[in-house]
């Protein structure tokens, strides 16, 4: 579990990495505000980025995120019971894998048909969500039974 955990918090880290950047400014993917809030969010009409406080919030559950998969795969000891942090990241795997069947929905499309977003999500964020979902699936169910 020691190797599915790093496996997971390598994204989860480089996610909220990201989610930092664009709190404090950063534009890439895009060359401005503008095309990368079409990048990263693509919902209709949008010409702005989230605010850098829903960007630092958004980081903070990545990190929180990356040190439950840590905890639950051994990498360090939690304060919390196995079983808290095995429901946690059930609860978890549940939103990405939802957030990933999303991505692949008519009504989704519908709601984020900004270029690039609209490719880079089935292309990349929702199947990477599928994955994160599937790997939180696996290390809670694990949590459960030990």
């Amino acid at each position: 579990m020691i190797v599915l955990a790093l496996l997971l918090a390598v994204p989860l880290v480089l996610i909220a990495a990201l989610h930092v950047y664009w709190g404090i400014g950063g534009i890439w993917p895009g060359t401005d505000p503008n095309s990368c809030a079409r990048a990263v969010a693509g919902f209709k009409g949008i010409d702005a980025m989230p605010s850098p406080s829903a960007c630092f919030a958004v980081a903070a559950v990545f990190i929180v995120a990356t040190l439950m998969v840590l905890a639950l795969g051994g990498v360090f000891a939690s304060p919390f019971e196995r079983i808290s942090l095995a429901g946690a990241a059930l609860f978890m795997a549940l939103v990405f894998l939802g957030r990933g069947l999303v991505g692949f929905m008519p009504f989704w499309r519908r709601l984020t048909p900004e270029m690039p977003f609209a490719r880079l999500d089935l292309r990349y964020y929702s199947p990477l969500c599928l994955v994160l979902g599937a790997g939180l699936a696996i290390l809670a169910l694990e949590g459960f039974a030990a």
